[in-house]
């Protein structure tokens, strides 16, 4: 995969601005002033070592924890609503761990997203398949297939997805990255954590690096790969440890 594009510009205007976030669990803060800006059209990849705090910003971000101080505005408007409210407002979070029904088929579990079984199919044809395997029965990419499925099929505005490629064979963390890509072709906002720097880099328009719970480092895709084996080595040496573990 290689990036030869400009960053995208569907909106002025971000669906998202984060300012000065800081979050955390409990007494334990994690991120600390934290910036960004999501806007349609664009993928934002957000990178960094294990412990930087990127999950921990996307939860923030998605609602499912509360931010400590700081701001998050959607459309401009700040709020403080969780996770379940976020989502009407036209957000899809697709958090680190699989989000399948182990005992319904394949199928079933496609059944559940708004477009149904055909667009899910027509989105990740090796499905087809699959469609009576339970869902605690398919490999781990094709559990993450369903989920990223379920979650497109609403055609989400804002689309937030914690490391899809965790643990998968390159080819599959291509068809997962495509479809992201895809959909914000479309004009969705996209912000991803993805282990794979290169790919992230490779299909993002935009990427921030983060380090001890703030934001390092930050420019256009092209521009940091460009620069990818200084930042590998300087702000990324312990994920690159860990995929090679």
């Amino acid at each position: 995969m290689t990036n030869h594009r400009e960053p995208h510009h569907y909106g002025d205007e971000p669906i998202v601005s984060v300012r000065s976030l800081r979050a955390g669990y409990g007494s334990v803060p994690v991120v600390h002033g934290v910036d960004l800006d999501l806007r349609p059209g664009q993928v934002v990849a957000l990178l960094g070592p294990n412990g930087a705090g990127k999950t921990t910003t996307l939860r923030a971000i998605a609602g499912q924890i509360p931010a400590v101080a700081g701001d998050i505005l959607f459309d401009g408007v700040r709020t403080r609503a969780p996770l379940h409210r976020r989502v009407r407002l036209g957000m899809a979070y697709i958090p680190e761990n699989r989000a399948v029904f182990r005992t319904l088929s394949c199928r079933d579990n496609l059944r559940l997203g708004s477009s149904g079984l055909s667009a899910a199919l027509a989105m990740f044809p090796q499905l087809v398949q699959r469609l009576d395997v339970p869902g605690g029965l398919l490999s781990g990419g094709e559990q993450q297939m369903v989920g990223l499925a379920r979650a497109l099929s609403r055609k989400p505005r804002l689309i937030i997805a914690d490391e899809l490629s965790l643990g998968l064979a390159p080819l599959v963390v291509d068809t997962l990255l495509a479809a992201i890509r895809s959909a914000a072709d479309e004009g969705a906002a996209v912000l991803l954590v993805e282990q794979h720097v290169r790919k992230a880099l490779s299909v993002s328009d935009f990427a921030y690096v983060m380090r001890r719970g703030s934001i390092e480092l930050s420019g256009t895709s092209a521009e940091l790969l460009e620069r990818v084996d200084d930042i590998e080595r300087t702000y990324l040496s312990l994920a690159l440890q860990s995929e090679a573990s």
